[in-house]
């Protein structure tokens, strides 16, 4: 079902009538998913205007209150920053291997915009895919001239073989470097791991399978080996990524459905009806949660409340039945939900009813946004939604306790002083050699004098900021105020608060 045409003031009555229900917490996972593979807009610019372009992008995202992008940096087995192992994409410069000239490093950009946005930065990869088109060509530094017997055809595209030990090594290699050499916050993967199956054309594996698999006990088993495969690789990219920097995340974002009920023996499945990452893709979810190989999970949940074979609530208490104990986000398709009314009132969306599920639904922390394009271009006003209705505070990213609990120290030194740039609260943070209690950014909160300081009501942030300063909003100096101010490590660990009364 398609939207009526309705009046700007009438629809924002309605979105304002089902936002107002709903209560915006102060820890919220709100990303968006910034894609390059297939984005041309990229390799026309020069590096200047593209800077200019996704720092207009990332203001755009801050002021709707995104507070975390996950930017594809290896969407083809090539790269978005200069790397001694692979070449740089195509998606960047019309020609994989061409380097940007003049030379720039569009991934160290994006980190050092984001942190000064207060956003975290989520280096999004591709495991396995190598051309999406084989017609393309590779560059000649590309690791396939130098190991073709790594790689398959399958369809259309060429893949790393998940069945060859080489491939993970190799893989492993190209997270250590992202990890060793960039400060991400986190590494991510999407829902490609063994290909989407084409019908009737069967995986081309029977080599490594013969090589790999039915020595090692899979005799008669493939889809087990090939779920082995991908569970070995997450299992050793988890281990990879902690050892290097024991701050840095591993999420996932797999398809939406895991199986159909219909098709299972223990009943560990949707009530749906579709593709199914555990049977078709190889990638068995529910054990990586289970033995802490991922850190988050924003399951793909992309189809409309109602839909009749892969029903949005359904999905979305289904993965929340089953978040083991580990941060669970919705991947959210903003054209899919804006193009389709509620089903209760069709002069509006059903963005009011998602974004209540996800706020009210036990084990769900937050959401992410695809694609970042879509949001950007306001489809179905649902930028200036999340703007003006449900990020309409700021929101801290929920704390990963099992990574680490322990909050940083307190801040010291806090005070207000007039500066030539105007009236400034400054403070100090503790000094500290361990890199996971050091204090990253701040928390700043505003209180009338007199009122109850409540640290868990968002609509007194007036800052999230990686600055030890805050330009007061000074005007005569006749209304009394307390300022608390708190400090936050890598993982978003609050620590206590220290005040100060303020006339402004």
């Amino acid at each position: 079902m398609k939207l009526r045409t309705i009046s700007m003031a009438l629809f924002w009555a309605c979105l304002s009538l089902f936002a107002n229900a709903q209560t915006a917490p102060k820890r919220e996972f709100r990303g968006v998913w910034m894609h390059t593979i297939g984005n041309a807009e990229y390799r026309t610019m020069t590096p200047q205007r593209m800077m200019t372009y996704l720092t207009s992008q990332l203001d755009t995202l801050q002021r709707a209150g995104i507070n975390a992008v996950l930017f594809q940096i290896r969407p083809e087995a090539d790269a978005f920053y200069p790397s001694q192992l692979e070449p740089w994409s195509r998606f960047l410069t019309g020609t994989q291997g061409q380097a940007p000239f003049p030379a720039w490093d569009p991934t160290a950009f994006l980190i050092e915009e984001c942190h000064k946005r207060n956003m975290e930065f989520h280096a999004w990869i591709n495991p396995y895919r190598v051309q999406s088109n084989i017609n393309v060509k590779l560059a000649s530094t590309h690791i396939y001239y130098r190991h073709p017997e790594w790689f398959v055809v399958y369809g259309t595209q060429r893949f790393f073989d998940p069945g060859i030990p080489e491939s993970r090594k190799f893989i492993n290699e190209v997270v250590t470097d992202i990890v060793t050499r960039y400060d991400v916050d986190a590494i991510h993967m999407d829902d490609y791991f063994y290909p989407y199956p084409i019908v009737g054309k069967p995986f081309p594996d029977d080599q490594s399978f013969q090589t790999y698999g039915i020595p090692n006990g899979f005799e008669g088993r493939r889809d087990d080996w090939r779920r082995n495969n991908v569970n070995l690789l997450i299992k050793e990219l988890h281990q990879t990524i902690h050892q290097i920097k024991p701050w840095v995340k591993f999420g996932v974002s797999p398809f939406g459905i895991y199986r159909n009920r219909k098709n299972t023996i223990d009943g560990i499945g949707s009530e749906t009806n579709g593709l199914q990452n555990y049977d078709d893709l190889y990638a068995d979810i529910l054990l990586w949660l289970r033995e802490g190989w991922v850190d988050y999970n924003i399951p793909q949940i992309y189809w409309e409340i109602g839909h009749p074979l892969a029903e949005h609530e359904t999905l979305v208490n289904w993965w929340a039945a089953y978040a083991y104990k580990r941060p669970l986000f919705i991947g959210q398709d903003v054209s899919r939900t804006v193009s389709h009314a509620d089903l209760k009132d069709n002069r509006i969306s059903q963005l009011p009813r998602k974004m209540y599920l996800s706020r009210h639904t036990p084990n769900v922390e937050g959401n992410c946004f695809w694609s970042g394009k879509v949001l950007l271009s306001n489809e179905g006003n649902s930028l200036e939604a999340l703007t003006k209705v449900y990020h309409r505070y700021p929101a801290l990213v929920p704390v990963f306790a099992f990574m680490d609990d322990k909050a940083p120290k307190s801040i010291k030194s806090l005070k207000a002083k007039w500066t030539e740039d105007g009236y400034i609260l400054m403070w100090k943070a503790e000094n500290t050699d361990k890199e996971m209690d050091k204090a990253v950014a701040f928390c700043v909160y505003q209180f009338l004098r007199g009122e109850k300081i409540n640290l868990e009501d968002p609509s007194k942030i007036v800052a999230i900021t990686r600055e030890t300063t805050y330009k007061l909003p000074y005007e005569f100096g006749k209304k009394k105020y307390r300022y608390v101010v708190t400090a936050l490590d890598r993982l978003h660990n609050e620590s206590k608060a220290k005040k100060k009364k303020i006339k402004l």
